[in-house]
């Protein structure tokens, strides 16, 4: 290389990087970045999907969202969603995979999960197979409310009323979000067994032999070393928060009831282009959903950021 000038070597080699990269990165700006754009377009029109004329109406689409209280109890709903599934679904899972990698203590030197741990993964990883829609028919027979419903006929054989998991308005977002929790809990105790198998097994073993128990270490060691991983999860959840849509559909009483108390804003815009034909306002709606996404990654990256520890 003379007077900053490339050699035909480098020149090649970068040709034949950039020729790689070049063909999914026209493929990812026409499928994912024009879509996005287009989205943002009819955002700003009063466009009902049913014609190619519409006229630009400014900001007033997303005015209308600031009045609409059905869209404000989405909003409610993901923040509950953000706070409930992440925490219970992380906190499940990092049990699990502590208890399937280093639960059985330290044996013949080594350190050692449960017994039948490789059975265990297996089975908890089993929901992850399983279609969203058959979750939902799954947990449909499940929840029935009446004694036909394998909870409630449970309860029913030890003298305790059926209860209305999916109709009772104060229980069934509670109830949708366990099922969310029950379906996600196996892909992270496998995504948290996979960091702690990345951890030298001598930082646990020489733990122990200082008298280190469980509980030390789970929080002083596994917690710490495990954070990249943790903040890779948390992040993946939240935007799995900000969906919903399937389960949603498929368990709720009238696609996000009863009295829109599961509703989420991927359903009210499914429902608001396909069923009102408002593409104008789903629009609008897609657009606010896809700044709340980002917002929260954002926001999540940056607080839990730490310094990496380096082994």
């Amino acid at each position: 290389m003379r007077h900053g000038k490339l050699s035909p070597a480098v020149l090649r080699k970068y040709g034949f990087v950039t020729s790689f990269l070049a063909v999914p990165l026209v493929l990812y700006g026409f499928f994912v970045v024009a879509q996005y754009l287009q989205a943002f377009q009819i955002s700003l029109t009063n466009s009902r999907g049913i014609s190619p004329n519409f006229d630009y109406v400014g900001l007033d689409n997303f005015t209308r969202l600031f009045d609409d209280e059905v869209f404000w109890a989405t909003v409610r709903h993901h923040g509950l969603l953000l706070l409930a599934m992440p925490l219970a679904t992380i906190t499940i899972a990092l049990l699990f995979s502590f208890l399937l990698n280093l639960g059985g203590g330290q044996k013949n030197g080594r350190m050692t999960g449960v017994p039948g741990s490789a059975f265990y993964k297996v089975v908890f990883f089993f929901p992850q197979v399983l279609a969203v829609a058959i979750v939902g028919v799954l947990f449909q027979a499940i929840l029935r409310p009446d004694r036909t419903g394998v909870i409630n006929s449970a309860l029913d054989a030890v003298g305790i009323d059926p209860v209305g998991w999916l109709i009772n308005p104060s229980l069934a977002l509670w109830t949708i979000i366990g099922v969310m929790v029950w379906q996600a809990v196996g892909f992270y105790v496998v995504l948290f067994s996979a960091g702690m198998s990345s951890i030298p097994k001598d930082v646990f073993e020489a733990a122990a032999l200082d008298g280190a128990g469980r509980l030390t270490l789970f929080f002083r060691i596994t917690l710490p070393l495990l954070w990249d991983t943790l903040q890779v999860g948390w992040v993946y959840l939240g935007i799995a928060a900000f969906d919903g849509f399937a389960l949603v559909q498929v368990l709720s009483v009238d696609r996000g009831g009863p009295d829109n108390a599961t509703t989420v804003l991927p359903l009210e815009i499914w429902r608001t282009a396909f069923t009102y034909s408002k593409y104008g306002v789903a629009s609008a709606m897609g657009v606010a959903l896809f700044f709340m996404t980002l917002t929260f990654a954002v926001l999540t990256l940056r607080v839990t950021r730490r310094e990496r520890i380096e082994f």
